[in-house]
């Protein structure tokens, strides 16, 4: 406990280190009125209360924090916790650090996955007071840091609570704003009380190995001074190892063990100048084996938080893998402190051209991205994924840098672009080669998006179960809110219809007007009509409400009869299963659709009773099907099937299109299926010996009749030879 029990005297020997310029009196008259006011008020350790903001304080001297942003640490309690209100610190302090106080103090508690929908709404005012003054969350991060490190005197679940914050809202936001040393803090001290026996595993498989690591590094940081000093001016080295957070995540995510871990080990070199950083890659690779594929060049593209760096994975002549860090003085600076190190207004705009201002527009973005969305959990989900540490940095033809976050999709790179382009994509091309429209991009791939000039054209309501960023998902949404009302009505009724009925719940046409009202009070809605066109846009999600029905439902109905010998009556033996396929002697059993074949309704079908996977359903002229049955090696288990009904089912149908080759002939193709509103799954071409191109693309459909007239629309797109279901 006494590492993290901070004194005054301790911080004024931090900011006499520092040797910055800083207002004394205001620090000394913001520590004695916190002193005062929780004079009586103790920690959970027992600790005097004021030792708490004393050590913000000290966190904020420590990453390069003016005197207002240290005297707002110090009270940042005071409003919250003691009799002072806020127009008292406003005639104190004056009004800059009375709004840093308040936005400090309104953040209150961070929405975490399990109450996501009660305190969503604060997050958002966290974000809000970010986008006015980036320093409340530089001091927010630092009050959430110093809880962590006096973490074990809280109760069990309050300390799982605590850390899932971190890892979900708090970790992100301060990678994002490039604090690297916070960061890291956050995760490692969350991973002990989330996952304490993997935490355990690694650090003492690092303690395992410390002297000996230890060694590597100092022999390895020796050589390369011995090398590089003579030719580069003032070069520093220093050592480090890769956080525990960082090694978990590989090792139980990525199912790696440490030693395929290539950057656990790493050798930091800081130069004054650019060209050094240049020159030093090349002498390091002369004297060590460079990984292939583990070059990173940060210098010329630097990461969205402002990270600048070159990264090389080599190999010592032990064999033993590490990663070289090459950077010059201010790179480290930001690199250690991000936005920190650069949130003075004053600075205006810094020598690589860009303001402050610029570099906090992400904030602003996801305020705007998510202003229309009746749904305020969905900005917890934005912080866990367009955060996120993992990034891929993409091009676009003319060579600009687009980042996005890991797992991003070509429709993702399509509306970080502009809404415009997503709005009227029909494809796309990665290193000039035709893409399915849920590919996943990868770092260092150009991007190319196809679109349509009609107007008419829109994205498909399939994109919002493959999109990644939040960013696509609400443009998609806006775009279906905007411009498909009558639509959306008719897809939300039957959503919530097939919703409905999948649980059983029916309702008289007075009683579902009643739930639609009590609905739409809840979700901003004033007619039926706006709760059905919310749902089929994706501003309600049905598995949210679904409880409220429930609830609802309970409420107006008694429950059912239970049936008895006596009141039971026969029921037919020619119930239908769903899915539109009777299956002859068996009633109600598990239906599914193979692969081999994809049936489709009115082909002629087989059943094969499947081992504890219900039957499985096969066009007859399937490869897979005997052609005499009672010549098979199981002939009881084949069973007569047939269709039934209408079918509402979607079935995946592959069609192989050959056609004369000619330029715009793929983005015909892909045009009239959008036209038909088709979801394709995957479509690949490549051209014949004979100069020919074949198509072979994946779509949805739901039985032959739709096949038959998407093959004829198909065919009659000029170049077609023919197209045949494969």
């Amino acid at each position: 406990m006494s590492e993290h029990l901070k004194t005054y005297d301790d911080l004024l020997k931090l900011i006499q280190v520092s040797e910055r310029d800083y207002d004394m009196a205001l620090i000394e008259k913001a520590y004695q009125l916190a002193d005062s006011m929780h004079k009586e008020q103790k920690r959970l350790s027992g600790a005097p209360y004021v030792s708490h903001p004393i050590a913000v304080a000290c966190i904020l001297v420590e990453l390069g924090m003016d005197s207002e942003s240290v005297a707002a640490g110090l009270l940042h309690d005071v409003v919250e916790d003691t009799p002072v209100d806020l127009d008292q610190i406003k005639k104190m302090f004056g009004e800059e650090i009375a709004i840093l106080t308040n936005g400090v103090t309104k953040l209150g508690r961070i929405p975490f996955s399990s109450r996501e929908e009660q305190q969503a709404e604060n997050l958002r005012k966290m974000l809000i007071a970010m986008a006015e003054d980036i320093r409340v969350i530089i001091i927010k991060l630092a009050d959430r840091l110093h809880n962590m490190r006096t973490i074990e005197f809280m109760a069990p679940q309050k300390q799982r609570d605590k850390a899932l914050e971190n890892m979900e809202v708090y970790a992100p936001i301060a990678h994002r704003l490039g604090i690297r040393a916070v960061k890291e803090e956050l995760e490692d001290i969350s991973l002990r009380y989330l996952d304490p026996i993997a935490y355990q595993e690694i650090e003492s498989g690092l303690a395992m190995r410390s002297s000996e690591r230890k060694a590597f590094i100092d022999q390895t940081k020796k050589r390369i001074h011995e090398r590089v000093s003579p030719l580069i001016p003032n070069v520093y080295l220093e050592g480090r190892v890769k956080s525990i957070n960082g090694i978990y995540r590989k090792m139980f995510i990525q199912g790696k063990n440490m030693d395929e871990i290539y950057d656990i080990y790493a050798v930091r070199i800081i130069v004054d100048t650019v060209n050094d950083c240049y020159n030093v890659l090349g002498i390091v690779h002369d004297m060590f084996r460079p990984i292939p594929n583990r070059f990173k060049d940060y210098i010329s593209t630097p990461k969205p938080n402002l990270y600048q760096s070159l990264h090389t994975t080599v190999l010592s002549k032990d064999g033993i893998p590490f990663e070289v860090q090459i950077r010059t003085w201010e790179m480290h600076h930001t690199a250690e402190y991000g936005i920190a190190a650069h949130w003075k207004y004053k600075l205006g705009i810094n020598n690589r051209g860009d303001t402050l201002d610029e570099r906090l527009a992400w904030i602003r973005q996801m305020l705007e991205n998510q202003k229309d969305n009746e749904d305020a959990t969905d900005l917890v989900r934005t912080i866990k994924t367009d955060l996120a540490p993992e990034e891929v940095f993409v091009f676009t033809p003319k060579g600009d840098v687009i980042n996005l976050p890991f797992g991003s999709t070509v429709i993702d790179y399509a509306y970080a672009i502009h809404s415009a382009v997503g709005n009227r994509m029909v494809g796309a091309k990665v290193d000039k080669r035709i893409v399915p429209i849920d590919y996943k991009v990868k770092t260092g791939e150009i991007i190319e998006i196809l679109t349509t000039k009609e107007g008419s054209h829109g994205p498909s309501r399939d994109w919002l179960k493959i999109v990644k960023t939040s960013e696509a998902r609400n443009k998609i949404r806006q775009w279906f809110k905007k411009e498909k009302r009558e639509e959306n009505i008719v897809e939300g009724r039957a959503e919530l219809e097939r919703e409905l009925r999948r649980n059983n719940m029916f309702f008289s046409d007075e009683e579902m007007k009643t739930l639609l009202e009590t609905i739409g009070k809840r979700q901003n809605c004033t007619t039926p009509d706006d709760v059905y066109a919310a749902i089929g846009y994706g501003g309600i999600q049905l598995w949210k409400i679904l409880p409220k029905v429930k609830e609802e439902y309970n409420k107006l109905k008694k429950p059912a009869p239970v049936l008895t010998v006596e009141n039971q009556t026969p029921k037919p033996a020619s119930k239908k299963p769903a899915g539109g396929v009777t299956v002859d002697g068996m009633d109600n059993c598990l239906v599914k659709f193979s692969r081999c074949c994809n049936p489709l309704p009115g082909d002629e079908i087989i059943g094969f009773i499947t081992r504890g996977f219900g039957v499985s359903i096969h066009k007859r002229s399937c490869t897979n099907v005997p052609k005499v049955i009672s010549e098979s090696p199981e002939p009881e288990r084949w069973i007569q099937a047939h269709w039934t009904g209408i079918v509402k089912e979607e079935f995946k149908s592959t069609l192989e299109i050959v056609a004369t080759d000619r330029p715009g002939l793929l983005a015909d193709v892909t045009q009239q299926m959008f036209n038909m509103h088709l979801f394709i799954h995957s479509l690949n071409s490549r051209e014949t010996k004979d100069g020919s191109a074949v198509i072979s693309v994946t779509i949805s459909i739901n039985g032959r009749d739709h096949l038959q007239s998407i093959i004829t629309r198909l065919n009659a797109i000029q170049g077609i030879v023919s197209v045949r279901r494969a």
